[in-house]
């Protein structure tokens, strides 16, 4: 059964009222609905917590799909967690500091590969530092360069919105996809984007801040050698 992704229309959503529909063999606990966000992206699954109606919580270390298109979340739980069944009710919460630290840094870091026009080979999202991976030959990077363009883009204070189009669209326009790793999950019918108003266009799943002046101050602390074309930037929250 599909899990209703709340955080992919409202990524502030702290909580939300839940059933449990599965539990997996591996002890996965699968909601009806979710605020938490699965691993996926680059971008760690949110930890929290599910509180049962006896006021019992079962704390939540991370949240991963089941599936290869993306479209169930098992909630995983710490060791020796009350147990859960099917029909069960239960409100979801996230770890909203934790939260809230990833959505800055992920739209930071889509801001960087708008400030580098490259292909994105790789990347990851931390709490205070993530970085990105480009295929670029030999090329002088400098780091106050990159940041005083990025912090340029932060305050210009951009809305970053989302909205969805088609598998279709997002064929006939293959520019749109700047990773060269990761691709876009598709066959569900439609591929979202995330869009900073004049600044980056591109498929993403992850969560978002509204406008880029709600990232704050970022640097780039470190550019690394990782091959012959590729470069590893790395990029912290000041």
């Amino acid at each position: 059964m599909p899990t209703d992704c709340l955080f992919r229309e409202d990524s502030y959503l702290k909580s939300c009222e839940a059933r449990v529909v599965a539990v997996t063999e591996q002890g996965g606990i699968v909601l009806d609905r979710t605020v938490f966000y699965a691993t996926s992206g680059g971008q760690p699954g949110d930890a929290g917590g599910l509180t049962m109606e006896n006021g019992a919580r079962i704390p939540i270390e991370t949240a991963v799909y089941t599936d290869a298109a993306k479209s169930e979340i098992a909630h995983v739980p710490a060791a020796n967690a009350p147990a859960l069944k099917a029909g069960d009710r239960v409100t979801a919460a996230i770890d909203w500091d934790r939260r809230y630290a990833r959505m800055r840094m992920h739209t930071a870091l889509h801001l960087l590969s708008a400030v580098l026009p490259y292909a994105v080979t790789g990347g990851s999202v931390g709490d205070s530092e993530s970085r990105l991976d480009f295929d670029i030959p030999e090329a002088g990077l400098d780091k106050d360069a990159i940041t005083a363009k990025v912090a340029e883009m932060i305050a210009s204070n951009a809305p970053v919105t989302s909205r969805w189009i088609t598998d279709a669209e997002l064929e006939a326009n293959p520019g749109l996809v700047k990773t060269m790793s990761v691709k876009p999950p598709m066959g569900s019918g439609r591929v979202r984007l995330i869009e900073i108003a004049g600044l980056d266009l591109q498929p993403c799943g992850g969560t978002h801040v509204r406008a880029t002046g709600e990232i704050g101050d970022v640097r780039v602390t470190q550019i690394e050698k990782k091959g012959k074309q590729n470069r590893r930037v790395r990029l912290a929250l000041a």
